[in-house]
């Protein structure tokens, strides 16, 4: 598995939601690839974007702050890319619940303006679309590869599995070229802490930090955890490879543990700290996918990728990192 770097030479990007934890990992990859990147994001507080993700590549990257539901910034910010990384959404179950119609325009009617617009102005444009495991729901089997029935569970899987069919429509009948990556739990350094809304381990973190308990609802439940590093990698990936096609691909990893010994193992790392262990609220629990691992065969078929962090150095670094920054991230 080799990054193509003279693919990425000098090659016009543009990455939406490129100033939260995806989207600003892989601007500082493309950046140090020598690539043309151009980020935007609308830094709405609920949504992930910091500035402080991009820190030391400011003079390196264009950062334009526009929201994806705004076609009049995009049609000009698309208009003479090769690559989209379309990153922007809005990813919190809870809040799809509670507020149904924002989670419609983001993930939903904003993916269908945006690629009206490649359509009309860039139709070469190759988009690498960020879907989301959640569209499976509750696994019938595991791991869950792609052939798994897609059943959400909750408001945001039903749009972003929408999202996906606009893309591959677009794809089939006006070519307007996508690939899509279902990704699972990802994990590292830039990612939100202050809140549950993008990751529960994001507060698990903050917590930790803060002297404060690790709450744990239920505990046996199972997960898969991916680096953000390499996800960053898969998505360069299938960006540089035409036969990767449409996919829809799964990533996934090795990495496949119950939340109660992922909180213990990051307490041992961090050196201290104390688990509370709780009943799942009834809220959560109706919308819980219960335990969860996907397959990656399909994408290391075609690409070669693989995951290469292990959980723990992906756990070390990334408490290490908000321990040096944590007043950045709360």
């Amino acid at each position: 598995m080799e990054i193509d770097r003279g693919f990425w030479d000098q090659r016009k990007v543009v990455i939406t939601g490129g100033a939260g934890f995806i989207g600003s990992s892989l601007a500082r990859r493309l950046s140090d690839l020598y690539a043309d990147v151009t980020i935007i994001d609308s830094l709405i507080p609920e949504y992930g974007g910091n500035l402080f993700n991009l820190s030391g590549y400011e003079d390196k990257i264009r950062i334009n702050l526009s929201d994806i539901r705004d076609k009049y910034s995009l049609q000009v910010l698309l208009n003479d890319k090769s690559v989209l990384f379309n990153l922007a959404g809005q990813t919190s179950h809870m809040d799809s619940m509670l507020d149904p119609n924002t989670d419609l325009e983001i993930n939903c009617a904003a993916q269908l303006s945006l690629l009206e617009i490649c359509r009309r102005v860039n139709p070469g444009i190759h988009i690498v679309y960020a879907s989301t495991r959640q569209l499976y729901g509750r696994p019938a089997y595991l791991p869950v590869d792609e052939s798994h029935p897609v059943k959400p569970v909750d408001i945001n899987g039903i749009n972003k599995l929408s999202g996906e069919l606009y893309h591959s429509l677009y794809y089939s009948v006006h070519g307007v070229r996508s690939t899509i990556l279902r990704l699972t739990n990802t994990i590292g350094p830039r990612m939100r802490i202050c809140d549950s809304r993008q990751t529960f381990l994001g507060i698990w973190i903050r917590n930790l930090i803060e002297g404060k308990p690790i709450e744990v609802w239920g505990g046996n439940q199972l997960r898969d955890f991916n680096d953000v590093e390499d996800v960053v990698d898969a998505m360069l990936l299938v960006a540089s490879k035409p036969e990767a096609g449409l996919g829809p691909y799964n990533l996934g990893s090795n990495n496949v543990v119950s939340l109660l010994t992922l909180a213990n193992q990051m307490i041992e790392i961090y050196g201290n700290g104390s688990v509370d262990i709780h009943s799942y609220p009834e809220q959560r629990k109706k919308i819980d996918i219960g335990d969860y691992y996907s397959c990656y065969k399909l994408i290391h078929s075609v690409t070669g990728w693989e995951p290469k962090h292990c959980l723990a150095s992906t756990l070390s670094r990334t408490l290490d990192y908000y321990r040096d920054n944590i007043n950045e991230y709360i």
